[in-house]
Order: structure tokens, then sequence, then C-alpha cells
């Protein structure tokens, strides 16, 4: 019969008594431990396992985040693209230049005068979800594109809040008569 390896390395002398006593002391100590409380005892290799399968199971959480933020951007962009050839307005071509900036240049679109009004009034707007390609569109439509994706409402007519304040601070001096023969 085979000797086992540790009484082999006593036999060649490698290894002291007191030692091989200790380590089969601790080894049943492990494994009394074990039966005792029902756990397992860890090794390196378990704790290796263990560390990787949650770095990948990080690492599948970042990718499906990261899908799902483009799956939702898509779906926005196809809203907008919907808004804007469902609400799209039928471009007459006139002889008024509508002037407007996109990306700091400027672009011009030929509509007729009541086209153009409508655009200074701030009843439609200016849109675009493909380069190059400009929609008038409502201005509330403009507005729910504007939440969606900010940088396709290239150009919307709003007042400005100093005119209103102008023109009421001209309209209460008018209850007063001004003098012709105002001196100083």
């Amino acid at each position: 019969m085979a000797l086992s390896l540790q009484e082999q390395l006593l036999k060649a002398g490698l290894a002291d008594k007191n030692k091989a006593k200790k380590i089969k002391q601790e080894k049943h100590k492990q494994v009394k431990a074990k039966q005792r409380n029902n756990q397992e005892i860890e090794s390196d290799s378990k704790k290796a396992a263990a560390v990787a399968l949650s770095a990948k199971q990080e690492k599948d959480r970042l990718l499906s985040q990261e899908q799902r933020n483009e799956r939702l951007r898509k779906e926005i962009i196809a809203q907008v693209v919907n808004l804007i050839k469902v609400n799209a307005q039928a471009r007459r071509k006139g002889d008024v230049v509508l002037n407007f900036t996109d990306n700091n240049l400027v672009k011009r679109m030929y509509v007729d005068k009541n086209t153009h009004k409508l655009v200074t009034q701030g009843r439609l707007s200016v849109v675009s979800c493909e380069s190059d390609v400009y929609e008038l569109v409502p201005t509330p439509v403009a507005d729910k594109i504007k939440e969606r994706t900010p940088e396709s409402v290239i150009y919307q007519a709003t007042e400005l809040p100093e005119d209103k304040e102008s023109t009421e601070d001209n309209d209460w001096y008018a209850d007063y008569d001004i003098p012709d023969d105002l001196t100083w």
C-alpha cells in the first residue's frame, strides 16, 4: 500500500511531526466548524469567482443601461419626426424672405406675406430634424418638440418683456397734458 504524502515527507525528514500534527488539527477544526455551523469554507478560488461574477454583473448592467438610453433617444427622435411631418405647414413659394439663424449661420426661406406675418407674430416656428431641411409648424407643436429635443427648434419668435414695460411706461404718461410753452 502506498504511503500518503505526509507520511512520505516525514519519512524523508523534510517535514516535522509537530507541523504535520498542527496542520491536521487545523483541517479537522475547519471540517468540524463546517459540519456544526453548516458553513462553507471559503477558499481563494471561490472569492475570486465571486469577484469576477460581480464585475460581470456590473458590466452587464452598464451595457443594459446604455442600450436602454439609446433606445429611448431613438424613440424621442421618431416622435419629433412624426410631430414635424404631421404638423408641417404647406409652404407656398413666395417672394418674402424669412431670415433665421442656425448654428451661427444665417439661413433664408422664401414664404408668402401671410406666412411671414405668422412667423414674426410667433404663431409659426421654424423647426428641423434633419440638417438643412426646415419646416414651419405651429408654435404649440414647436413647444412640444422643444421639450423632447431643444436643438430641433431653430427659430421661434417671442415678444421681449422689455418692449411690454416700455409701452406700459408710455401709457402711464398718456393721462397728463404736456404744455407747449414749457420753459426750464
